[in-house]
């Protein structure tokens, strides 16, 4: 790691906080001029840091660039060894995390990226991705069947809505099976990808790329009725992105959250329609089962369980 990095990520631990020259110059073992030099190219870099005599140099907490010292800085002690790969531009951070699981990967790691140019949504279809706003995916390796693989793309939600919930004043609902609303507009895409062993059936990596509206840039047209954002409030998009990594991790490894996910769904009790092959079918939603199912009651007395894949849910 570069000096430049140490004490960015120096700066990153105590955000807000000024950190003295001589400090940092005696913990790297460098000059004061070497640290007033990596300093200024930090803010070169665009890091919003304040520089005083006697006081030493403090990384504003406002400050927005995207680093992995920053969000490995916001992590749980317990997950800042896992790799972090901050992207300045990429065509999707799914894809990116997918070269890397070819690669060869242990543990979990995380892919982030200020931009994306082809940020990939559900069957195939784009997801606007405007600067400014959370592009994320972690990977990791597992051993599950496909149906319960299906299961953290709820468990993906979770992790959004708490994150949220815990550093701004926004209190966003879910839709069936995982887009994060706010307001009556979407804020949150997530698509959960799988790499199969073709002999066994069984899942063998999992991709789950998060894409959360926090950027100023105007929608489309065509979106504007349809998409929201969140106010970040001046909290960095490094600790949005530790925050939702963390929730996502504790439910990877049994947290419980299914009944968060029922707290905070918007359709539950509701009238909907669902979409399978092209078709609206009425429906009462009734429940969500514990493999994140939507157990359904048709306007004709039937009942059904609806599980993820080519189906969409519509209030009525």
């Amino acid at each position: 790691m570069s000096l430049k990095n140490d004490i960015l990520a120096a700066l990153e631990a105590r955000r807000g906080q000024a950190v003295s020259g001589q400090e940092l110059s005696a913990r790297f073992g460098v000059s004061r001029n070497a640290v007033w030099k990596a300093v200024a190219a930090l803010k070169q870099d665009g890091h919003d840091i304040d520089a005083a005599t006697r006081r030493g140099y403090c990384l504003r907490a406002e400050s927005d660039v995207l680093t992995a010292e920053g969000i490995r800085a916001a992590l749980p002690p317990a997950l800042r060894d896992m790799d972090i790969r901050v992207l300045p531009e990429t065509g999707s951070t799914n894809n990116e995390a997918k070269r890397l699981i070819a690669g060869g990967i242990s543990g979990y790691t995380l892919v982030a990226a200020e931009k994306q140019t082809a940020g990939k949504g559900r069957l195939g279809r784009s997801f606007f991705s405007p600067e400014g706003s959370i592009y994320m995916s972690l990977a990791f390796r597992t051993d599950a069947e496909i149906a319960d693989a299906v299961k953290l793309t709820t468990a993906a939600s979770v992790a959004v809505v708490k994150t949220v919930e815990a550093l701004t004043d926004c209190r966003p609902g879910i839709k069936w099976v995982n887009d994060v609303y706010l307001d009556g507009k979407k804020i949150c895409g997530i698509l959960t990808e799988g790499v199969t062993d073709i002999e066994s059936g069984r899942v063998r990596h999992i991709v789950i790329g998060i894409g959360l509206n926090c950027g100023k840039e105007p929608f489309p047209e065509e979106l504007r009725d349809i998409a929201g954002s969140i106010d970040r409030a001046g909290v960095s998009r490094s600790r949005f992105i530790a925050g939702i990594a963390a929730e996502l991790i504790a439910c990877i490894e049994g947290a419980d959250f299914l009944e968060f996910y029922r707290s905070r769904s918007l359709v539950l009790g509701k009238e909907i329609n669902y979409i399978q092959n092209g078709v609206a079918t009425p429906a009462t939603a009734l429940a969500i089962t514990d493999s994140g199912a939507l157990h359904v009651r048709r306007a004709d007395g039937t009942e059904a369980v609806l599980n993820t894949g080519e189906i969409s849910v519509r209030l009525r």
